[in-house]
């Protein structure tokens, strides 16, 4: 592998910069082109397992000469680009696409790999999630369902890679699962982790918080330590991969979200006045910026219920 930067020649007075990230060498000499100015990114990974950021939930991808690999589909525009990019390698159609659940910023691309890949695969709440939101929605039309689902645990072979899902429980919704590329070793978390970014807790899609702090315990003690990970959204100055580490501080913030919402919920605090008075989740405060009113609105649901 090589990394080779390249400036594109300025055109129509617009200038376009090209990179040549981290690539994987397979049955041609062809290389990923990002195009910076198009406000995508395709990064390698390791062996042959890269993520590509735009809009919507983080994708991941292994492209080689054994076969190619999407994980989520972020929007149409998206995939499009991926494909875009993927395609230059002449590797031809997608042997497995995954769904880590049903959101749209995650499903909404999957009609452009209709006629691309055979296999859809999803956590089977992910699929009753998905078809269920589109009938509420009144988008039914719009949706490409998973082909195939799983309850517990399933690998698929792609070529030398073995590529394992895992569901550990209901988390962000009732339906997430977890991608793991076993020689890569790379694991897609899906919304598992939001990376020093509000979450979005899906209350109405089964998502259950203090399940959820229980999901990374158990992600942690699934993989290792030089397990790399991908995660669906990062907030700004932040990377959209990590290490155990980050897990672990997203369970935290969890964990302080469970106890702040306790504490409050004791102390008779209505909620919209919560809302209006709380900026940050005491003990979590690298999490900032827009959207805590969603873990709140959360918690003191789920709270509840109880």
């Amino acid at each position: 592998m090589k990394r080779r930067n390249f400036l594109s020649k300025t055109a129509q007075a617009t200038t376009y910069t090209f990179f040549f990230s981290q690539l994987y060498a397979c049955k041609t000499k062809s290389k990923f082109i990002a195009p910076v100015g198009q406000d995508y990114n395709m990064q390698m990974i390791r062996n042959g397992v890269g993520y590509f950021t735009e809009r919507g939930g983080t994708i991941g991808w292994m492209a080689s000469k054994d076969g190619i690999v999407v994980v989520d589909t972020q929007f149409p525009e998206q995939s499009n680009h991926l494909l875009e990019e993927i395609d230059k390698l002449e590797l031809g159609n997608v042997d497995l696409l995954v769904n880590t659940h049903h959101h749209g910023d995650h499903t909404a691309g999957n009609p452009v790999f209709k006629d691309r890949t055979d296999m859809i695969l999803a956590h089977s709440n992910s699929r009753k999630n998905q078809i269920a939101s589109a009938k509420k929605k009144g988008t039914e039309d719009d949706q490409v369902y998973p082909t195939d689902t799983f309850r517990t645990s399933i690998t698929q072979k792609v070529g030398n890679e073995s590529i394992s899902l895992n569901y550990f429980g209901a988390a962000h919704t009732d339906g997430d699962a977890i991608v793991h590329f076993e020689n890569a070793n790379v694991v897609h978390m899906g919304d598992l982790v939001f990376n020093r970014r509000f979450p979005y807790i899906d209350m109405g899609a089964g998502a259950n918080i203090e399940n959820w702090i229980q999901v990374l315990d158990k992600s942690i003690n699934t993989y290792d330590d030089k397990t790399i990970y991908m995660w669906g959204h990062a907030g700004a100055g932040y990377e959209v991969t990590g290490g155990i580490e980050d897990i672990r501080a997203f369970q935290n913030y969890l964990e302080k979200l469970l106890d702040f919402g306790e504490k409050s919920l004791r102390s008779s605090i209505p909620l919209e006045k919560l809302k209006e008075s709380t900026k940050v989740i005491p003990g979590a405060e690298e999490w900032t910026g827009k959207g805590i009113e969603r873990s709140l609105d959360a918690v003191y649901a789920e709270l509840a219920r109880e």
